[in-house]
């Protein structure tokens, strides 16, 4: 009972941050917004029993990403002004595709339930067994994605940094 009820204190938690980061105007906000949902998150993990997700979420993405976000804020943007509105065919193009993206996800993570109930059981996945997995060059192994999204980091951080030159 306890659980259920931390589950949905972290729930609504999530829930609202993100709501919150997305249509707050002042970006640091949406950023401290961002660091709440990353640590709500954090505390979904902690609550499932995987300690290891746990922890790599609070250093690398409550952390690292997050100095990152605000590195980025503070050299582009001059965080204390508030951002204009958009147009009223914007909000709702965004409104069109969110929905669209949503029912895509939907579908895939229905589809994919069914073949995860399928399955058996899988053997116990010990921190060592998930560092290979993640690390490794094997088919369904995630080396080559986590070399490419560093990669993509270091060309927006390179990228705020001409855009902060310019001004």
């Amino acid at each position: 009972m306890a659980e259920q009820i931390i589950f949905y204190v972290l729930a609504v938690i999530i829930t609202v941050f993100s709501i919150l980061a997305v249509t707050s105007k002042q970006i640091i906000r949406s950023a401290t917004y961002l660091l709440f949902v990353l640590l709500g998150t954090a505390g979904l993990y902690l609550l499932l029993g995987f300690s290891y997700l746990f922890a790599v979420q609070i250093a690398v993405y409550a952390g690292g990403i997050m100095v990152i976000f605000i590195f980025a804020i503070l050299l582009t943007n001059r965080p204390g002004e508030n951002v204009k509105s958009e147009l009223p065919i914007r909000r709702l193009v965004a409104l069109v595709t969110s929905v669209a993206g949503l029912a895509f996800c939907g579908h895939i993570i229905y589809w994919n339930v069914k073949k995860v109930i399928q399955l058996p059981l899988m053997e116990e996945l010990t921190p060592q067994k998930l560092g290979h997995i993640m690390m490794g060059t094997d088919k369904y192994q995630y080396l080559l994605p986590f070399e490419m999204i560093s990669i993509l980091l270091l060309a927006c951080i390179v990228g705020a940094i001409m855009v902060a030159r310019r001004r």
